[in-house]
């Protein structure tokens, strides 16, 4: 989100209760030091160098009145007289205490040009402190000054302690990703790191940072670049690493690096899960799964492993193995030590619900539907989520009870923000729940009035349409969604794949899917649907080829339908009824294996 000048000046603004303190503090009745601020999230890279020696207080009686005065038209509400007051005395008595409030009363006037002016002045009068660097920095950022920032960074690295140097120079991503000028705020970290770009014991931070900040730029390329340089000058490093991770989406060649830094032994688990993480978000869930494993072996300790490997396994249509990752994680979580802070206690008890949440769903894919509700019942009513109430109702009307499950997502409190769409979006979970396509069908037509643009209703109106053989609606959707979001490759993979299902206009369906591959590279959904239009042009080969690398990266049950019917039209029965059978184990989502077997004449046993 783009840095917003008025609230990074009000994150600033004064403390109560300042003018006791301002004069302790000059009067030598309190440290220095038990006054200063703490930066504010966002705010210049924390530095940890010794300051110069406070000087001896130059506080006599003129100057004891000249910030009295400053304070009495501060506290009149004439802010702008009392910043010049204050800056003036500042420059006087030369304190880095009266310099800070001179900057906070022109926060509390909403100037930031005079807080930077003050800035200024405190660092021309201390060059060498690092508040007053850190002020100037906090100050020109503030006020969009980009531009300006790259010596002032510099130097308060330079002013860094040894020890802490590198750690700050890897916050210097999150303190610039705010700035609009995305050229301009690479330039400036080019500026401010250049002195540390080849230094042995800074060059891995300042490379990855920099990397960061391309990466952030859209220089893909040039962040990979610098990723490989400083993972092979430190290859047991995790930085480069995990930027490797991040840049895999737009720089394919940085999966390399990735699966070459994991070869090496000594690397943290945490590298390999955000691998998985990595390959979860892409769909290849089977690779995701081995990786998480693999890092759980290793450090078992991690509640939130053990859930995200439970929800791929759910993914995966294997509920028992998901069963059993959840479990731990309720065990991981049941023994972890004792929250001593209220934020971190209740992130424990969102993780428990999800994780609960999740133990439903594994009992409700096994049909055990009574299990289920039992596991949901453990949320306490004041921390009952509109996600596990929309659990709660798809079991209720999976067990025949579609109007109670309804009424439940309508009305039920909820101890989240529910507005009337989200609750519109979990009756429609409700309706595909229970296969209740018409009405799902209607109330989609209903919710669209409001929003006729609404991508994600005028998709699942799409699908329920098809799903009702109302073709010419369907197709209708999608090509507006696909004008709407033409970067998106589900509409065009969705229009590809109803074509080629209805083995009509192939060439055209061919197109959509070429268009989506290449909008999602790999993606397996999209790779089912190119094999599936492979299949309907006669090109059996080619089709199996496809759909054996989507079976492979997301064994999905529809992919098992139509990599079984492959096989079996090439006579190859055994092994498709092997991929039948895998493919059976999905349950409920298995509709379209056992469709496809029933129209074969497949034995199902």
């Amino acid at each position: 989100m783009p840095r917003q000048s008025a609230p990074r000046l009000t994150a600033l603004g004064a403390r109560p209760g300042w003018t006791p303190t301002l004069l302790a503090a000059l009067l030598g009745l309190a440290p220095l030091a038990a006054v200063a601020q703490t930066a504010p999230a966002g705010a210049a890279p924390a530095s940890t160098a010794a300051e110069p020696p406070p000087q001896p207080s130059a506080l006599d009686a003129p100057m004891f009145y000249q910030l009295m005065v400053a304070e009495f038209e501060a506290n009149s509400g004439r802010l702008g007289n009392a910043y010049e007051v204050m800056l003036d005395a500042a420059r006087r008595v030369n304190d880095p205490v009266v310099f800070e409030r001179a900057i906070e009363l022109a926060v509390q006037a909403r100037s930031g040009d005079q807080a930077l002016l003050a800035a200024r002045a405190w660092r021309q009068a201390q060059p060498r402190s690092v508040a007053a660097v850190r002020a100037q920095v906090q100050m020109l950022a503030a006020t969009d000054r980009v531009g300006e920032l790259g010596e002032p960074l510099r130097t308060l690295l330079q002013l860094t302690e040894p020890s802490q140097r590198s750690a700050t120079i890897s916050s210097l991503p999150r303190f610039l990703e705010g700035t609009k000028d995305r050229a301009q705020m690479l330039q400036t970290a080019e500026q401010a790191l250049s002195p540390f770009m080849d230094a042995p014991d800074t060059r891995t931070a300042a490379r990855v940072s920099l990397g960061r900040v391309a990466m952030t730029a859209g220089q893909g390329e040039r962040a990979f670049a610098l990723a490989r340089k400083a993972q092979a000058d430190d290859p047991a490093a995790m930085g480069p690493l995990l930027l490797a991770v991040e840049l895999m989406p737009t720089v394919p060649a940085a999966e390399t690096l990735v699966q070459a830094g994991l070869a090496q032994p000594g690397q943290p688990p945490a590298v390999r899960l955000a691998y998985a993480r990595s390959l979860e978000q892409r769909q290849r869930l089977v690779e995701a799964v081995q990786h998480t494993r693999q890092a759980l072996a290793e450090q078992g300790e991690l509640p939130q492993g053990w859930l995200s490997l439970g929800a791929m396994l759910l993914d995966l249509h294997r509920p028992a193995e998901a069963d059993e990752a959840l479990q731990r994680a309720l065990r991981e979580l049941d023994t972890s030590p004792p929250a001593e802070a209220v934020p971190h206690g209740e992130a424990t008890e969102r993780l428990r619900d999800m994780t609960v949440q999740l133990l439903a769903q594994a009992a409700a894919m096994r049909g055990e539907f009574g299990v289920a509700l039992d596991w949901l019942a453990r949320i306490p009513p004041d921390r009952l989520t509109l996600s596990a109430l929309t659990r709660q109702a798809e079991i209720v009307a999976q067990q025949g009870r579609v109007d109670e499950a309804r009424r439940r997502v309508r009305e039920a409190p909820v101890s989240d923000d529910a507005d009337t769409r989200a609750r519109l979006l979990a009756e429609l979970q409700v309706l595909r729940a229970a296969q209740r396509w018409t009405e799902a069908h209607a109330l989609l037509q209903l919710a669209r009035q409001a929003d006729p643009d609404d991508t994600t209703l005028m998709y699942e109106q799409a699908m329920s349409a098809e799903r009702l053989n109302r073709f010419d609606e369907m197709e209708a959707l999608l090509r507006r969604l696909a004008a709407l979001k033409p970067d998106d490759a589900q509409p065009y993979n969705a229009l590809g794949y109803s074509l080629a299902e209805r083995n009509i206009r192939l060439a055209e369906a061919g197109e959509l899917l070429r268009k989506a591959l290449k909008l999602a590279p790999g993606d397996p959904y999209i790779t089912d649907s190119m094999g599936w239009f492979e299949y309907r042009s006669g090109r059996l080969d080619e089709a199996e080829r496809l759909l054996r690398q989507a079976w492979t990266t997301r064994p999905h049950p529809d992919v098992a339908a139509h990599l079984g019917e492959v096989l079996w039209v090439q006579g190859r029965r055994d092994e498709a009824l092997a991929v039948f059978r895998e493919g059976l184990a999905g349950g409920r989502s298995a509709d379209a294996v056992r469709a496809t077997m029933a129209r074969l004449k497949a034995p199902a046993q």
